[in-house]
């Protein structure tokens, strides 16, 4: 009995340690956080994650189709196609939106979402060895450039934002509560990275790097910090000056500058979207494009192209946005340009020709006003290698190009000095290159900066600055422009209010720290 009683206890002991060793878990596919972050490769990685929220398109990403559903959609050049059924971008598009607007909320998780990732190589990265301590410099570079980048497209949409710099890893979901910072000081932090980023960034990459964050990318982002400082809501006129003084620091010498980055712009218009020419001397910065690679293809494209044409895939979401103009019930942006201005016929087609028969596709207007009439369609995104998967445009969207810098250093010369012959000379190198005259000579102020806001507008249309334009420039007596130029095109719900979104309500109600915006 004792035998048998002692082989039972055997089988009991041997029975639980193995039952022990079974129920134990063994995660050797999962590395924890505490585990990662060790090599250079991880700080790659890393970096890479920040940069992934400027051109995803398996969401709506800002530079991958939620700036123009987002917002661009609100202003006075687009609307809605028949192909946009979402009823917040409808909404949003004749300033119906409400705090629960879907891309009000969208703009606002994407953007922090992006920021936390340059916070966790900020936070992470500097423990890591690396074989050249440049290359660790350069990736908290990019990091702070990325922060910098979101923080700027925030403060301006929202006012008043949550500036968190730190990683935040918490237990408790209370912890993650923080209060708005005025937006000087989010402005402050935004000047911050930028410079130091631009101690430490390169002036350029070689193959596979281009497109990385550059030391001109932070300097001319800076000049645009400057320069949206001195405009409204913030008025810091000072910042006219330190504009004019960064821009310099990245103009190449031909055009009055000190920089030494190569940028120049571009001899055919059409060559700055192409493809084929990505990353060459006028992109300062863009969000890259890869079609067929991780929902990575510039998913605007499509959206721009009438539907039906055989052997195309077009939803036609995005439209011009039609008003009255005297006798021309369809005035529309493609009226703006001259005939002659080179960029309107790269900006716009009247048509598209169907890769599987030949034949032209459009859609005319019967407009008793204009003769021959038709619907001009956004075209900036085309890619001619991806004709039959329009979702693979690997066009690439700038975030700030040459062409910009220049307008900015124009700009920013005149409120300082009056229209002196360097803002003439920056203006009219981009109409230069667009095959127009040089600017009117003797120009008043008032009318110089009128001639800078229509040359932004022409040169950058659908590119997603318009918005941002809209609340920022003024008129000859100081005002804002927003109002009177969406009462302009029919956009009657217009209000004061309007120059600040929402706080998305999800956000107030997860934080109780967030207050709202006046008149939401």
């Amino acid at each position: 009995m004792k035998k048998y009683s002692y082989i039972l206890l055997v089988i009991a002991v041997s029975f639980t340690s193995s039952c022990t060793e079974f129920l134990k878990e063994q995660p050797e596919s999962i590395i924890s956080e505490d585990q990662y972050y060790k090599t250079e490769s991880d700080a790659l990685t890393a970096i890479n994650a920040a940069y992934f929220f400027l051109n995803t398109a398996k969401v709506q990403s800002p530079y991958n189709t939620l700036f123009n559903t987002g917002m661009n959609m609100a202003g006075d050049d687009e609307d809605p196609g028949p192909g946009a059924t979402n009823p917040d971008v409808r909404s949003l598009s004749v300033l119906a939106h409400s705090t629960s607007n879907l891309r009000v909320y969208e703009l606002w998780q994407q953007h922090y979402a992006a920021i936390r990732k340059a916070n966790v190589v900020l936070a992470k990265v500097p423990a890591i060895t690396f074989a050249v301590p440049a290359t660790k410099d350069r990736i908290l570079g990019e990091a702070k450039f990325l922060r910098a980048l979101f923080y700027f497209n925030l403060v301006r949409l929202y006012g008043d934002v949550p500036l968190v710099t730190q990683y935040q890893n918490y237990v408790y979901a209370s912890d993650y509560a923080v209060a708005r910072t005025p937006s000087a000081d989010v402005y402050a932090q935004i000047e911050k990275d930028l410079t130091e980023a631009a101690q430490v960034l390169p002036a350029s990459y070689s193959a596979p790097d281009a497109g990385r964050a550059t030391a001109g990318a932070a300097k001319a982002l800076l000049a645009k910090v400057y320069l949206i400082k001195s405009s409204l809501p913030l008025k810091l006129t000072e910042n006219y000056q330190k504009a004019i003084t960064k821009a310099e620091e990245a103009l190449s010498t031909a055009d009055g500058g000190t920089g030494t980055y190569g940028y120049d712009l571009k001899t055919d218009y059409s060559q700055v979207f192409l493809p084929a020419y990505k990353n060459g001397a006028e992109h300062i910065f863009s969000a890259q494009m890869k079609g067929n690679s991780y929902s990575q293809g510039n998913a605007e494209n499509p959206r721009a192209i009438f539907t039906s044409i055989p052997g195309l895939t077009g939803n036609y979401a995005h439209m011009v946005r039609f008003y009255t103009e005297g006798n021309d019930k369809f005035f529309n942006i493609y009226k703006l340009y001259k005939s002659t201005d080179k960029r309107r016929d790269v900006t716009f087609v009247r048509n598209f020709t169907s890769p599987t028969n030949g034949k032209k596709y459009g859609l005319p207007i019967a407009n008793t006003a204009v003769a021959n009439d038709s619907t001009p369609f956004w075209h900036k995104w085309w890619d001619p290698a991806n004709t039959s998967v329009t979702s693979n445009s690997e066009a690439n969207v700038p975030i700030i190009r040459y062409a910009e810098l220049l307008l900015i250093h124009a700009e920013a010369e005149n409120e300082v000095n009056g229209p002196s012959a360097k803002a003439y000379k920056s203006i009219n190198r981009v109409r230069k290159r667009a095959g127009l005259a040089d600017l009117t000579a003797g120009l008043s102020k008032d009318q110089f900066r009128d001639s800078v806001y229509l040359e932004r507008r022409l040169e950058l249309s659908y590119e997603y600055q318009r918005w941002f334009d809209l609340i920022r420039e003024k008129d000859a007596s100081g005002n804002g422009i927003l109002i009177s130029s969406l009462q302009k095109v029919g956009k009657t719900n217009v209000a004061a209010k309007h120059y600040l979104y929402p706080i998305p309500q999800t956000e107030i109600d997860n934080n109780p720290k967030l207050t709202q915006n006046a008149g939401w």
